[in-house]
């Protein structure tokens, strides 16, 4: 195909259209006439050979290719607004950019303010989004990756993309500290019979140590499934419910919320939490620095978890 020929401003009529499922609305995003954007919803149609709206009723609905080609023009568009937004030169104080990382929740509790400290410093006129982390964007890792920079994960659920490794943490089961069944250690015919409040769960979305916990025969009860890992002590809390927990994020835990960090009684391998981009980013001199970033707020989480500690 001759890109030459083609008017890459329908890119940004066919995003509109949809997304909006209607030529009224599509042209009040874009500020042009009714009439503009249905003359341009009819070169698209000549283009694709397809409807890609259709009238149902007083709405429209998207064709199935509409269907196909509505993640694939916000990446197209994604991807021309970054050619078009370099610079030959990086000034991190000047920069408007929009950064975005892609982590669980727990990864936002232990880094987040340290990345947020280090931009707001270095380059305040920058925003920090993170997007909601759902296990079909990590299934779906590079492709996302083309419009999202970092998705910080541990190691097992993506390979093929450029990658570095950022702290080791460690798991720990979560009891509630009013459970009188179980004593200053947990042990695995407890953890067979115990309910349990697990995150994740599903046929591809899970921890590593839930994993390992399997791979060992021990198939828990599971009463509660949850999506973030900051709800799992809440949903501990005042019941004799068990869970797995990361090591840094139950040393945050308020004392009087009211649970305890248990050693699994199950050889639960370290978690090794890295953050991973698309190789095309590789040398980005404003990818460089988002990375080098990430690194020195991984450094001030260990200098603060070391003062916790004393």
């Amino acid at each position: 195909m001759n890109l030459a020929r083609l008017d890459l401003n329908l890119l940004v009529a066919l995003d509109a259209l949809l997304r909006e499922r209607s030529v009224t609305r599509a042209a009040e995003q874009m500020g042009l006439g009714q009439p503009a954007v249905s003359a341009q919803l009819g070169r698209l149609r000549r283009h694709f050979h397809d409807e890609l709206l259709t009238r149902a009723g007083n709405q429209y609905r998207l064709t199935p290719l509409a269907l196909q080609l509505k993640d694939r023009v916000r990446v197209a568009l994604a991807g021309a607004e970054r050619v078009f937004a370099a610079e030959p030169d990086f000034d991190p104080a000047l920069s408007t950019r929009e950064f975005s990382l892609l982590m669980a929740d727990y990864g936002i509790a232990v880094l987040g303010p340290g990345i947020v400290a280090l931009l707001a410093e270095e380059a305040p006129r920058t925003r920090l989004r993170f997007p909601a982390n759902t296990p079909k964007m990590v299934d779906a890792a590079a492709q996302v990756l083309i419009n999202i920079d970092l998705l910080v994960i541990p190691h097992g659920f993506v390979e093929d993309l450029s990658h570095h490794d950022l702290y080791r943490d460690e798991w720990v089961c979560l009891v509630s500290a009013g459970n009188t069944e179980v004593g200053d250690s947990l042990t695995v015919g407890q953890l067979e019979t115990m309910p349990w409040v697990v995150t994740y769960h599903g046929p591809t979305a899970s921890t590593p140590a839930a994993r390992q916990m399997r791979m060992l025969g021990i198939e828990p009860h599971i009463q509660v499934v949850t999506e973030t890992f900051l709800t799992v002590p809440a949903l501990v809390a005042g019941s004799n419910r068990v869970a797995l927990l990361q090591r840094r994020l139950a040393d945050r835990i308020p004392d009087d919320l009211g649970v305890r960090a248990l050693p699994c009684p199950f050889e639960a391998g370290p978690l090794v939490e890295a953050m991973w981009w698309h190789p095309m980013y590789d040398d980005d001199p404003e990818h460089r620095y988002l990375r080098d970033l990430v690194i020195r707020a991984v450094r001030i989480d260990a200098a603060d978890t070391a003062l916790r500690q004393i």
